[in-house]
């Protein structure tokens, strides 16, 4: 058996990158990208949360993650703050800006779901889904194993 999972996963992200990068262009948002948008996703979600945290969420590498956030928060999309619990940690919270984008990303993301599911049924999207989530929890649960 010819199992290409890896590869149509692989090409899936990258092609699903472009079209979301010329979404956002065609709608004329240029406050975020595509990969920020990642990151104001995770944040919209609720509270404020620590690099680590976020980087859980994302599955970006913290490493990625700080300097990412550094020029989101020059363009005024995120704020540290410092945790009043733990002085050691910092927290990122959403600015007003970014608050006021979330519909615009809602919007693009309504968008890519129509051209993901072009031609599916409500069953068959379904299935994909349930799919998709069993293979990135055996790829979250396979990443805890300790190396050897």
């Amino acid at each position: 058996m010819n199992i290409q999972a890896g590869n149509f996963i692989s090409q899936i992200k990258r092609l699903s990158d472009r079209i979301f990068e010329r979404i956002l262009a065609d709608r004329k948002i240029d406050a975020f990208n595509g990969a920020q948008g990642r990151i104001l996703y995770a944040l919209w979600q609720g509270k404020a949360i620590s690099l680590r945290e976020l980087a859980d969420r994302t599955g970006l590498a913290a490493t990625t993650l700080t300097s990412m956030i550094d020029r989101m928060e020059s363009a005024g999309l995120v704020c540290r703050t410092p945790d009043k619990s733990d002085r050691r940690k910092t927290l990122l919270t959403l600015t007003e800006k970014s608050q006021s984008l979330y519909q615009d990303y809602l919007d693009v993301s309504d968008r890519m779901s129509e051209i993901f599911y072009a031609g599916f049924s409500e069953k068959e999207i379904l299935l994909c889904e349930s799919m998709l989530a069993r293979i990135q929890e055996n790829l979250r649960r396979h990443e805890r194993i300790p190396r050897i």
